[in-house]
């Protein structure tokens, strides 16, 4: 990290999320979480641990039953869903694991419909997504339709768009999922260069090799996060210093 973390982009605090079935099923519960500016985590755990439901609220895509969620300060409790889909637009970048690019479609016009919804111009988004593909070295495949290129260049644009309008925070949805393990490790490296760069991203995942790359892991079992190595981190510093 090229710098310390700074002030929260994301808080959540005793989250609940219950869906209505018979018998009810509880997806999160009572789940504290705080990702302060410039990290990097992982959130791992099975399939059924409450890894998806809790993408969706941090996202905005969905509202908690109960419990407090906060995007750079703002209470999303508060907000109606116009203002909401605003708070999406330019604070939040999403990747997904099955890429979603519009196949007749240019990667620069992929990229910069990113910015579509953020009130910006034809011309300045097409900038800023030379730009973004710039950074994710992509910047000689701009002409090129998503058909022509490789599985990794398309997770590639995926995560260009993501960037192109400089969130506060980008989700990652198992960004390595659809993907052989040499060009996963691949992307993975590229989230640590944009990290380092000052991207704060969170990559929810399955897969224990790549949640084991990042420096921070927080693991979901039951709806519950059971385990973070930030707070471990800090419990084992003030048991050294007390020794």
């Amino acid at each position: 990290m090229t710098a310390p973390f700074s002030w929260p982009v994301l808080e959540m605090a005793s989250v609940v999320k219950v869906y209505a079935s018979d018998p009810p099923v509880v997806a999160l519960d009572h789940v504290d979480l705080t990702v302060r500016g410039g990290e990097l985590l992982a959130i791992v755990g099975p399939s059924g641990s409450g890894k998806t439901t809790l993408l969706h609220v941090m996202g905005t895509l969905d509202r908690p039953t109960s419990g407090s969620v906060r995007i750079t300060g703002l209470d999303v409790e508060l907000m109606s869903e116009r203002q909401l889909a605003a708070l999406r637009a330019t604070r939040i970048g999403f990747v997904f694991q099955n890429f979603y690019l519009a196949e007749h479609e240019s990667v620069l016009e992929n990229v910069a419909d990113g910015l579509l919804y953020s009130g910006v111009g034809t011309a300045d988004r097409r900038r800023a997504a030379a730009e973004a593909l710039e950074r994710v070295g992509l910047a000689h495949r701009a002409r090129f339709d998503p058909t022509r290129i490789s599985g990794g260049e398309r997770q590639r644009v995926a995560i260009a768009r993501a960037l192109v309008g400089r969130p506060a925070i980008v989700l990652a949805d198992e960004p390595t999922g659809n993907l052989d393990s040499a060009t996963g490790i691949s992307i993975v490296a590229l989230l640590e260069e944009l990290n380092e760069a000052g991207a704060t991203i969170v990559v929810i995942t399955h897969d224990q090799s790549v949640a084991g790359r990042l420096p921070r892991q927080v693991r979901m079992l039951d709806g519950r996060i059971v385990a973070d190595s930030i707070a471990l981190a800090a419990s084992d510093a003030r048991g050294n210093s007390h020794r």
